[in-house]
């Protein structure tokens, strides 16, 4: 694909109902998105994020049992303020295009092909402020530069924090050490159907930029 800069940053969607769940993505792709990801910043310097990938159909299967699971019981799971409200549903329909997406996507999240579950070394587990964002300072900006990567490649992706309620169940069948890891996310990878997304809805950006004080 062939996007300019803005391009690539305004049509990067949440790709939910059109990621081809027939076409598997190629290992090389996945890995060139990874080698971008990891130019991203990273606190210190420290490098601590990871990404693990899953394709193989048995391990697939046991992640997205615990994923739809971790759906279900939404542990910990804060109810919106009016203010949140007010900005979901500023737009008419979005909502419920965002809501039907996600119904569609846990049907058949166990036929995509690729599963990334990207991870920071450190839990932020009642850690201070500081601690939190130094960690998550250094995974998120990587994860945006793979689905980034992602879509410059004709590849759909979309954050979910599927994984969080489950997060020691998730970890456990994917090996990995939760004591000192943490999951950041479960991100759906395919080729998307067609690639002519276009910029979403937002609020004004009056609401959203202050200069010199809030």
């Amino acid at each position: 694909m062939d996007l300019s800069a803005d391009e690539l940053l305004s049509t990067t969607r949440a790709v939910r109902k059109r990621l081809d769940l027939t076409r598997p993505v190629p290992r090389a792709l996945i890995e060139e998105c990874v080698d971008l990801a990891v130019q991203a910043p990273t606190g210190r310097n420290r490098q601590r994020w990871h990404f693990v990938v899953v394709t193989e159909p048995e391990r697939r299967a046991a992640v997205v049992d615990v994923f739809r699971r971790g759906v279900a019981s939404a542990e910990g799971a804060r109810p919106v303020n009016p203010q949140d409200v007010r900005r979901m549903y500023a737009h008419p329909g979005s909502m419920e295009r965002i809501s039907a997406g996600f119904t569609h996507l846990y049907q058949v999240i166990d036929r995509v092909p690729a599963l990334v579950i990207p991870c920071v070394e450190g839990r932020t587990d009642g850690a201070p402020v500081l601690d939190q964002a130094m960690t998550w300072g250094s995974i998120l900006p990587a994860v945006w530069s793979f689905m980034l990567a992602a879509r410059a490649r004709g590849l759909g992706t979309v954050w979910t924090t599927g994984q969080a309620p489950l997060e020691r169940d998730m970890a456990e069948v994917l090996g990995v050490p939760y004591d000192d890891v943490m999951l950041a996310a479960f991100i759906p990878l395919a080729y998307t159907i067609g690639t002519d997304f276009r910029p979403a809805h937002r609020i004004p950006r009056e609401e959203v930029l202050h200069w010199d004080q809030w």
